[in-house]
């Protein structure tokens, strides 16, 4: 076993760690959420409600804890003592949780993650961590997909990446347009399982879509 060097393209990542030292103190953020309580028409101080602030902030230290990760470093230990193993490697319906930018309200949805090795192998409990640390940030599906599909392919050197995300907006069942139910589908492959249709068509076999299901390469 052995561990990857993180690439050059990790950059954004260690600019997101820099970027951790200009955060507002936690007094700051409860602050801020007093604030929120009072522009909604309540009052922070009432009993039910006093102890809310601490709570948010405790709440958005879960649920942003990606930017306190760098993705590149999940994927850092990999192994060689794979048996010739040169076959497709799938983890699908990891069920993830983000939280939209525009709106700052739940995405939730699940990810089907593959890549065909060229040499070695990561744990595949990685595979889902790398999932949760983008998404446990502010995000964009489609920007998401991008990020998990691209960091592999930096870290790993994979003969291709495939990576789906299904997801449900609360942006568009909660508010706006209110469409429960609705649920969208980004894709990203690369390498193989961009340029070869019988890599892309077993990926989608395995993950539960049909062979002539399309998907978008974003």
């Amino acid at each position: 076993m052995s561990a990857t060097r993180n690439s050059p393209n990790a950059s954004s990542d260690i600019q997101d760690h820099a970027d951790q030292a200009d955060r507002p103190s936690r007094e700051e953020a409860e602050a801020a959420v007093r604030v929120l309580i009072r522009w909604a028409g309540d009052d922070p101080s009432r009993e039910g409600l006093v102890d809310t602030p601490s709570r948010v902030i405790r709440s958005y230290e879960e649920f942003f804890a990606g930017y306190t990760q760098n993705p590149h470093d999940i994927l850092a230990r990999t192994f060689s003592e794979v048996q010739g193993y040169d076959e497709m490697i799938v983890l699908k319906d990891i069920r993830f949780e983000s939280y939209c930018e525009h709106h700052m309200v739940p995405i939730i949805g699940r990810a089907h993650v593959a890549y065909l090795p060229r040499e070695r192998v990561v744990g595949i409990s990685k595979l889902a961590r790398l999932v949760d640390a983008f998404a446990k940030r502010l995000q964009i599906q489609e920007k998401m997909t991008a990020q998990i599909a691209d960091t592999l392919e930096e870290v790993l050197q994979p003969l291709g990446v495939g990576v789906i995300l299904e997801a449900t907006h609360q942006c568009m069942s909660t508010r706006g347009v209110h469409k429960a139910g609705a649920s969208m589908v980004t894709s990203r492959m690369l390498g193989t399982f961009r340029d070869d249709p019988s890599t892309r068509r077993e990926f989608l076999s395995i993950v539960g879509h049909s062979s002539g299901f399309s998907v978008s390469n974003s």
